[in-house]
């Protein structure tokens, strides 16, 4: 529901007033409500106590509405409060607008070994170098890179197989290096990679930039192998074969993996955590599928409704929960990051779902021709034909992009609390617009919000969590308030959302 205007603060002989908020009745249970605040604090109550709070009917001295007051969404003496607490909450929870875009993206290569057939990029063959980033939009997307004010800088080199055109990731990694001496940024360096094939002599160079590795790990070897085919049925073999490389070299946290769910991936929700666990790893990432680029093409055959994914992950989160109680540590990236939303008061650097959106403003995306996306989806659509979200080309200044036709787009459809409906929203202190993704599937950047697959899912996910953490036993609420703090998994989970991204 809308929130509600504050009072007049003058000429009134109520005894206290109400701050801006929204409320949401609970699904799995009608007789409650869920009311949060400008800032994202949020309160469930009965739903006779919240009529009787909006309708002034509380007693001043009422303990309930000293906690109402703490979470910014009441004032009891208007003469002595102060707005700064809330503003305050609002400038942290949006913090991630300062110094602009973070994750920058380098697409090397379009060239893979894989031919999956839900891949979102177009699949070229090994030799074809035409696909290849050359020297002079690599040299200008550097200088791009140092345009931005961002104090800390994450550099993502993502393909097609990055592996295929590695001495373009090692000269683009040197030369942000030595521009660095004096620009003095935090750097962090992330390779989004098959791991086929990586080289003593690749590691040695990873090792010493610290970088970090994402991978692709569908599940067991039947699932992968049928998700992510190669002639020589070998794709699981060579995949685990390269983390258990990368790990060795760079450390058992440096290497990340993610998933991502096909039709037949949701028959198997136990099976593909068990198989992250078999393989020591922590965090793991239970992604749907896109709309985007050539994996629209084959949504058919590979797809699925919101709700089957909802009930797929559902029954994934009880097994997870089940797999901590057994003693073995691990966390779910998506669940953690809207867990950290609900349960701490802090920003984030998850670019899909922040608003203002985190389409060119958190996100840069450096393509092999040389032409600048604000998002790795953006790119994907221009892969189709599409270039509606093309922001220029790297032999153009960063305020050019920032002028185009693309960057007004995505500002008109991109803050969340001014859309149809998402003003409404109780959860969109917590939540996104992502008008690329309501513009790949409804054609429109601010889309019909109540037939959205991404509003339907972004709901799901909130209410899903909300609901197991109320009837979380202390056992289970431990757990996920570890992965709302990030005490688990913390940089797995983070390499696996900026791969996500």
């Amino acid at each position: 529901m809308k929130f509600r205007l504050p009072d007049s603060f003058t000429g009134s002989t109520q005894s206290y007033r109400l701050l801006p908020l929204r409320f949401r009745r609970l699904p799995w249970d009608r007789d409650r409500v869920f009311v949060s605040s400008l800032a994202g604090d949020w309160l469930m109550m009965p739903r006779d106590e919240f009529d009787r709070f909006v309708n002034h009917a509380l007693d001043v001295h009422d303990p309930l509405l000293a906690d109402l007051q703490a979470r910014h969404l009441a004032v009891i003496d208007p003469q002595r409060s102060t707005f700064a607490p809330l503003l305050s909450q609002y400038r942290t929870r949006k913090s991630y607008l300062f110094g602009g875009p973070a994750l920058h993206i380098f697409v090397v290569s379009l060239r893979c070994h894989h031919t999956c057939n839900y891949c979102q990029v177009s699949r070229q063959q090994t030799s074809a170098t035409d696909f290849d980033l050359d020297q002079k939009s690599a040299s200008l997307a550097v200088e791009r890179l140092f345009e931005w004010p961002s104090r800390e800088l994450t550099i993502e080199f993502q393909g097609g197989e990055p592996l295929l055109n590695f001495d373009q990731v090692r000269a683009i990694t040197e030369r942000i290096v030595a521009r660095n001496i004096f620009e003095k940024r935090a750097l962090r360096f992330v390779l989004a990679s098959t791991l086929h094939d990586l080289t003593d002599a690749q590691l040695a160079f990873l090792q010493e930039h610290r970088f970090k590795l994402s991978t692709s790990l569908d599940g067991p070897e039947w699932l992968h192998n049928a998700n992510r085919p190669r002639p020589e049925r070998d794709s699981y073999r060579r995949t685990v074969e390269g983390m258990a490389r990368g790990r060795k070299v760079l450390g058992d946290d440096a290497v990340s993996a993610l998933t991502t769910l096909t039709r037949r991936s949701l028959e198997a929700p136990e099976a593909i955590i068990d198989e992250y666990r078999k393989l020591g790893l922590h965090s793991i990432s239970l992604r749907p599928l896109s709309p985007y680029g050539f994996a629209a093409k084959t949504r058919e055959r590979n797809g699925y409704s919101t709700a089957t994914y909802l009930a797929f992950y559902r029954q994934a989160l009880e097994h997870l929960l089940a797999v901590n109680r057994s003693g073995y540590v691990m966390d779910e990236t998506f669940a953690s990051l809207l867990l950290s939303q609900l349960l701490g008061p802090f920003g984030h650097g998850y670019v899909d779902l922040r608003s203002p959106t985190g389409g060119g403003f958190g996100a840069v995306i450096y393509d092999y021709d040389g032409r600048v996306y604000p998002s790795d989806e953006a790119r994907m659509l221009a892969a189709m034909g599409d270039t509606s979200f093309a922001l220029g080309h790297v032999g153009q200044p960063v305020s050019d992009w920032l002028a185009s036709p693309a960057m007004a787009s995505l500002m008109a459809a991109g803050v969340a609390e001014s859309l149809p409906t998402c003003s409404e929203c109780a959860y969109v202190p917590m939540c996104g617009a992502d008008p690329i993704e309501h513009y790949a599937r409804q054609g429109d950047t601010t889309g019909h919000r109540p037939t959205s697959d991404f509003c339907q899912r972004q709901m799901g996910m909130f209410d899903l969590l909300l609901q197991r953490y109320e009837s979380a036993d202390s056992t289970d609420r431990h757990v996920l308030e570890s992965w709302a703090f990030g005490n688990t998994g913390s940089h797995e989970a983070q390499d696996a959302l900026d791969a996500a991204a």
